[in-house]
């Protein structure tokens, strides 16, 4: 199934309550119809058996793809609704079971999480890198190079997300923690690239840290995007809805491509 091709306002990258979101399904099914959107794609956080403070328990995936597909059914005719996984690279769980996967990396080779909070990268560029923050860079993008292998992904995820708090203060330009700009920056993420475009899968256009005002380019940055576009890189929208607000912002965004 090419999300891509799916016609009228869709978003495929929706969390709920189920992980770290903070509406039911059947909430965030609501708020799609208001916005008269012709599909919504669930997209709730893998297992993963070493830090589950934001994914699903095994528990909680069986309750989330049960209720999904119950509303599925239940709005058939008046929406369509999938039942997806936003599958990290350390998960373990078969992904067969799911309409689609986003492949995303959210924990750096020593499973430490880089996106969870600012504290936990400046630790991670201290601790673990001893300030060479390029270096944790390059081991973020040897992770994304291989996440459509690792979590049979259909759509790549946030491919940029390790620049998440890198920025120099509200409303600020990019750069608190390291140049994008920087050559090993730019060779790191352009061999990510290059690999995963050979897959031929889709790259969301995330703007998840847009609506929540991160940053103020979705995530890839518009530098990343052109590369892509101008080696037949495929986008899909995505908004990483976490709340009906979120789902709403992503809306009016959307609307305006």
């Amino acid at each position: 199934m090419k999300l891509e091709e799916i016609k009228g306002l869709c978003d495929f990258h929706v969390h709920t309550s189920y992980c770290d979101g903070e509406n039911t399904p059947e909430e965030m099914i609501f708020a799609a119809l208001d916005l008269g959107m012709s599909a919504i794609g669930f997209a709730g956080h893998s297992h993963t058996n070493f830090d589950e403070c934001a994914c699903m328990s095994l528990e909680e995936t069986d309750g989330y793809e049960d209720e999904i597909r119950t509303l599925a059914m239940e709005f058939g005719d008046q929406i369509e609704v999938f039942c997806g996984i936003e599958q990290d690279y350390y998960s373990e769980e078969a992904t067969d079971r799911w309409d689609y996967v986003i492949g995303s990396v959210h924990y750096l080779p020593s499973q430490l999480s880089f996106d969870d909070t600012e504290l936990m990268l400046q630790q991670a560029i201290e601790g673990e890198y001893g300030g060479d923050v390029y270096s944790l860079c390059e081991d973020y993008y040897r992770l994304l190079a291989d996440v459509v292998r690792k979590t049979n992904a259909d759509v790549i995820g946030h491919f940029d997300l390790v620049c998440k708090f890198n920025r120099g203060g509200e409303g600020q330009r990019q750069g608190k923690y390291f140049d994008e700009g920087n050559p090993r920056y730019i060779a790191a993420w352009q061999k990510a690239a290059d690999t995963l475009l050979e897959t031929g899968k889709p790259f969301e256009i995330n703007y998840g840290a847009v609506i929540k005002e991160y940053r103020t380019e979705p995530y890839p940055s518009v530098a990343i995007q052109n590369y892509l576009a101008e080696r037949g890189g495929r986008f899909i929208f995505s908004s990483d809805a976490h709340s009906e607000e979120g789902l709403r912002a992503g809306a009016e965004i959307n609307k305006t491509k």
